[in-house]
């Protein structure tokens, strides 16, 4: 055997040893973390960094509400308690996952329906999108809300959704359910009870603890904090205060519509723990961003994943190089790490995102970076 036939042999040996090796430790359920210089099938670092990600996407208002319809007519309260949409990221499939850590449901009750308690530890958000009657009763106090109201549901608080007035609306959610789901800390609860003459009775809906005004009655002055009240409602687990008025955030935009505000963003307000200042939840947050006509943001990046759902107007937006067009009530995934620039195609109107971010889980755990590009192209660090 010649010096060149025997090397031959030693690496196809080896290569037939490695094939070997990590057949057998895929088998055993575990991975190989090293690099090679061999020309093996095997290129460990790539496969450690293919785990599914969310993709920038859009779904259209326009097909969920005929699909909501269609819904209505066939699924029963007799049929299930709950009736949703979920937003299902086409990277993520079947995942029910909007983005990595949140998603989106479009939710449309019928006249007057009204859902038993339930209560689990994914928070959750409604927004209204139609109809004035939207109903969520959250720990005692009941809440009607129409567009742009937004109604918290936290963590391990009972809640209840519905309809009251006699006409249908249409609502969306956004949940931190895959989050908390990788985390393994999901739980669920319907049996909901009250006491009555000093006994514990199962109900189906939940007792009014608190006025329907409470949330804005207490909390609806900005800078302003009473004292005289228990803040730790739902157990101190979120903002007490579980209703966001539209017509508050409306005045606070029009308000700023004439400022810089800032070139990547537009004008963004901040829904906020009026006690603290901080996050409505420790893990998401939300948000209003306005472009005014016209206006085109510059280039950011961040390590946040979005989800946007234009509550006026339309336009596109640019992600990673690729145009995504949008218009009103439908819902737009911006996965963390994605160059994102936004344009408002009107000269006349505003566009007016509603947003949900999970910056607040990534700021705990110091994970969270911001970038932007100038007009010159130019990179900047901005968080």
């Amino acid at each position: 055997m010649s010096t060149h036939e025997s090397a031959d042999t030693v690496i196809s040996n080896k290569k037939a040893a490695l094939a070997g090796l990590y057949d057998d430790i895929h088998t055993s359920n575990m991975f190989p973390f090293w690099a090679t210089s061999e020309g093996v099938d095997h290129d460990e670092i790539k496969q450690l960094m293919a785990t599914s990600k969310a993709v920038p996407f859009v779904w259209k208002y326009g097909e969920i509400e005929p699909l909501l319809q269609r819904a209505a007519q066939l699924i029963t309260m007799d049929d299930s308690e709950r009736r949703s949409l979920i937003l299902i990221n086409p990277g993520l499939a079947p995942k029910r996952a909007s983005v990595s850590t949140m998603y989106t449901a479009y939710r449309l009750n019928d006249p007057d329906e009204i859902m038993p308690p339930h209560k689990h530890s994914p928070s959750a958000i409604r927004f209204g999108l139609t109809g004035t009657g939207n109903f969520t009763g959250v720990e005692g106090e009941d809440v009607v809300f129409g567009p742009g109201d937004m109604v918290l549901t936290p963590n391990d608080a009972w809640h209840n959704h519905g309809t009251v007035g006699g006409e249908q609306a249409v609502n969306l959610s956004v949940l931190d359910l895959p989050l908390v789901e990788t985390l393994n800390a999901i739980h669920f609860d319907h049996n909901y009870t009250e006491m009555e003459d000093g006994k514990e009775v199962e109900k189906k809906v939940q007792s009014a603890r608190y006025p329907s005004d409470y949330s804005q009655s207490i909390y609806g002055e900005g800078g302003l904090r009473p004292r005289f009240v228990d803040h730790k409602r739902g157990g101190g687990l979120s903002s007490p205060m579980w209703v966001y008025r539209w017509e508050k955030m409306e005045a606070a935009l029009d308000a700023h519509k004439d400022w810089d505000g800032d070139p990547h963003e537009g004008i963004v307000i901040d829904y906020v723990d009026p006690t603290t200042g901080g996050p409505v939840f420790r893990t998401i947050s939300f948000y209003a961003q306005m472009l005014r006509p016209g206006e085109k943001t510059l280039p950011q990046r961040e390590t946040a994943s979005l989800l946007l759902a234009p509550f006026r107007g339309k336009g596109h937006s640019i992600i990673d190089g690729e145009r995504f067009d949008w218009g009103q009530f439908d819902t737009l995934a911006v996965p963390g790490g994605s160059w994102v620039e936004h344009v408002n195609d009107s000269p006349n109107e505003p566009v007016i995102f509603f947003g949900a971010t999970d910056a607040p889980t990534q700021k705990a755990l110091y994970l969270y970076k911001r970038w932007g590009r100038n007009q010159a192209g130019d990179l900047l660090r901005l968080a």
